[in-house]
């Protein structure tokens, strides 16, 4: 990219970006938002660490590499969560970063959350039963990839999925691979270049009941799941004749 382009992006002239990249002059506190943004990376980092010696790999793994995330209270000391309705989740993915975005959405309180930063996202799909369409995970902020503990849930904010509730599998090299519960649908992995938030099961708000044919049709998507299987470990052992 060149040096023009990457002006036009930051909406600034040429002269000015120059400037700046060469240390001729400082950038004031809107154009470091920009940049930040830009180049996905927190302003304490361009300002503490001399980014020109490490690759651009290494410093998204830098721990001071995030987006800080203030905890809102209301009168009474109880933190507000902000809730993404089904609405607001088609540009969380751009807008998890802006400050006026968050801002703007709607939030509620509950008492026994505590230590921590909570955020409620929709579920959607029928990927994790008992959680249809209508419901919200409340989830709790996990600033490190070495927190995630096998067989918990989470809400994985990722650039190829955008928001999804799976279930944490294992660590490998370059990625995460997860589950649904629902065994209709395989385990996969995600890359971690790919990961922007991660948010841990906190609790789950419910506003449509299950009703009894649901929960019937349930049963049956586990038997003929449980029939796909039997098939495929036969197909294993005695090897596929069809």
């Amino acid at each position: 990219m060149t040096q023009q382009e990457l002006a036009d992006l930051l909406i600034l002239t040429r002269s000015r970006y120059v400037a700046y990249e060469y240390g001729r002059t400082e950038p004031p506190i809107e154009i470091l938002l920009r940049i930040s943004k830009f180049y996905n990376i927190s302003i304490d980092l361009l300002l503490t660490v001399d980014v020109r010696k490490f690759s651009i790999d290494e410093i998204m793994e830098l721990p001071a590499n995030r987006i800080v995330l203030p905890i809102r209270v209301d009168q009474d000391g109880n933190n507000q969560i902000e809730i993404i309705s089904q609405k607001a989740s088609m540009g969380y993915l751009n807008g998890y970063g802006d400050p006026e975005y968050i801002e703007n959405l709607e939030t509620i309180s509950l008492p026994f959350l505590k230590g921590g930063k909570f955020r409620a996202f929709p579920a959607d799909g029928d990927s994790m039963p008992p959680y249809k369409n209508g419901t919200y995970i409340v989830g709790k902020y996990v600033e490190n990839l070495s927190d995630l503990k096998t067989d918990r849930t989470y809400v994985f904010i990722t650039t190829n999925d955008g928001i999804s509730y799976k279930r944490f599998q294992f660590h490998e090299a370059d990625g995460i691979w997860v589950k649904a519960d629902n065994q209709f649908y395989e385990p996969y992995k995600i890359p971690l270049t790919e990961i922007k938030e991660i948010w841990e099961f906190a609790c789950s708000i419910n506003t449509k009941e299950y009703e009894p044919d649901e929960f019937a049709e349930h049963h049956i998507q586990n038997f003929i799941t449980e029939i796909k299987t039997d098939i495929k470990q036969i197909k294993e052992r005695f090897g596929d004749k069809s």
